[in-house]
């Protein structure tokens, strides 16, 4: 039998912040050689078309996990894949503007982000919010009404409905599908 590890959940905290980190490092490099190699247009078409690829792997697995519990893929039965404690400071749900938001505050990678005024290419990684989403169902889609890379002071997001001309933009990966983000 393994001993049970108890740790304060300051350090757990402190840990999951340390992997956000260099994940949002680990995305600023890879963005950053794409750029600079390819110059700005076709560097950031590159960075979407994987940040898009990424989305829809962490969608189809939510599907999966929601299907695997007798679940259908409505928006309110997608699990959050994301850590409860240190990629944020702070999650709340509010009823804004008529519609349910949530709002993520002291977003530890676009932090990162704004300290190395990298917040152009950070904000792409953001987008993985709406391919997630439409990974999950494509009816869907998960924007950002705040974005810290944007300069707002934190992030807040909101379910909405894609539209035909959204939905068939996202799913050729020619397009330039930034603007569902809104």
């Amino acid at each position: 039998m393994t001993e049970e590890k108890m740790i304060p959940l300051r350090m757990a905290e402190e840990q999951v912040a340390k992997v956000c980190r260099r994940l949002a490092l680990l995305h600023l490099s890879f963005a950053r050689i794409l750029v600079d190699e390819f110059g700005e247009e076709r560097g950031k078409e590159m960075v979407l078309k994987a940040i898009r690829n990424y989305g829809i792997l962490i969608g189809s697995a939510a599907r999966e996990k929601a299907s695997d519990k007798g679940l259908d893929n409505r928006p309110e039965n997608y699990m959050e894949d994301l850590p409860e404690f240190g990629m944020h400071k702070g999650v709340a749900c509010v009823s804004k503007e008529g519609e349910r938001r949530t709002i993520a505050r002291g977003c530890v990678m676009g932090e990162l982000w704004r300290e190395m005024g990298e917040e152009d290419l950070g904000r792409l990684y953001c987008y993985v919010d709406v391919a997630k989403f439409m990974g999950f169902n494509d009816n869907f889609k998960l924007v950002h009404t705040a974005c810290m890379p944007d300069g707002d002071p934190e992030c807040e997001f909101a379910v909405r409905e894609t539209a035909e001309e959204e939905r068939r933009d996202f799913a050729d990966p020619r397009k330039d599908w930034r603007y569902i983000d809104r």
